[in-house]
């Protein structure tokens, strides 16, 4: 089940409008949907199918769960050679490394080198020595670029890379560029518990709600948004609970360890790709030091819900 941002909408701006189209697939581990508004139904048509195979060539490339990918190839060969790979896919890794120097490595794609070791659908977790056999292998330092050949190098053996905590956002920021440059005025584009909003809907701004971590059909709070990026990292998607604890996805990669201190946070700004390793970046700094973070940062804000169920909004969203 994916993280879901509801999207709800104003009394007399019908979902199904006529000049309205949508669709709606499995794609990169979630669902995946994308609407627009465009008066012509065979180009809206068109428009949709070129979106959903921009997921799909994202998929492709960034999947660690295809052998194919080429971050496949990164994590089987990096540690003995130098992996030239595709500018996409060596810039959104530097922009990833670039993040995780601003959080103090809070957010870090090799926590996969752990995060490997967990299987939400099948309950199964690695034990404190298995955890500890590979927990000297998360640290983003390990990551060596090279721009003259855009490579990437491991500096040990034992390190993967993951791009699971920033490719969704990437992904639906692409889509949203591609129907912009298509000409598209309105369009939503979401993947899992990552948004990008187009324009206004109409308008009247986007309205979208906050998910209640502990009831999937209830809301925190609402927001209304035009032309934004909304990202959620909660806990209470991939997770599974044993003996009272409860494990779920955001590992700290401090520990190789669920982070504890946070249900829920969603992070509103420009840029889809930055609000989703931001959402992941918050979640694991914590309620006090997360906040901080946001509040350095121009254009972007916060919604935090903590293990307490207190709700803190960065000083730019109004909490009514």
């Amino acid at each position: 089940m994916m993280i879901r941002l509801l999207l709800l909408f104003f009394a007399g701006v019908p979902l199904a409008h006529a000049a309205w189209h949508s669709d709606v697939q499995d794609k990169m581990g979630t669902r995946v949907e994308v609407q627009l508004w465009h008066e012509d139904a065979a180009v809206a048509e068109a428009l949709l199918a070129e979106a959903m195979g921009e997921f799909d060539r994202i998929e492709a490339e960034m999947s660690t769960y295809r052998e194919s990918s080429e971050i496949s190839l990164v994590n089987r060969e990096a540690a003995t050679r130098a992996v030239t790979v595709s500018p996409e896919l060596y810039a959104l890794t530097e922009l990833s490394l670039n993040l995780s120097d601003a959080t103090g490595g809070a957010f870090d794609i090799t926590y996969d080198s752990v995060g490997q070791l967990y299987d939400y659908r099948q309950r199964q977790r690695p034990d404190a020595e298995a955890i500890d056999a590979r927990l000297e292998a998360i640290d983003y330092r390990y990551v060596k670029l090279n721009p003259d050949d855009q490579s990437i190098r491991f500096r040990q053996d034992g390190v993967r890379i993951n791009l699971g905590g920033i490719a969704k956002g990437y992904a639906v920021e692409s889509v949203i560029t591609l129907l912009r440059t298509a000409g598209v005025k309105h369009a939503m584009a979401v993947a899992g518990g990552d948004t990008r909003l187009l324009g206004d809907r109409r308008g009247k701004p986007w309205i979208v709600g906050v998910q209640d971590p502990d009831d999937e059909e209830g809301l925190v709070t609402r927001i209304g948004l035009v032309d934004e990026a909304v990202s959620t990292s909660g806990d209470y998607e991939r997770f599974f609970i044993e003996d009272g604890v409860r494990y779920h996805h955001i590992l700290d990669p401090g520990t190789g360890r669920s982070a504890g201190d946070v249900r829920s946070v969603t992070i509103v700004g420009p840029d889809a790709t930055m609000t989703d390793g931001l959402s992941t970046s918050v979640f694991v700094l914590g309620p006090e030091k997360g906040m901080d973070l946001i509040e350095t940062l121009d254009g972007y804000e916060a919604i935090v819900i903590d293990t307490d169920r207190g709700v803190r909004f960065s000083t730019g969203l109004d909490p009514r």
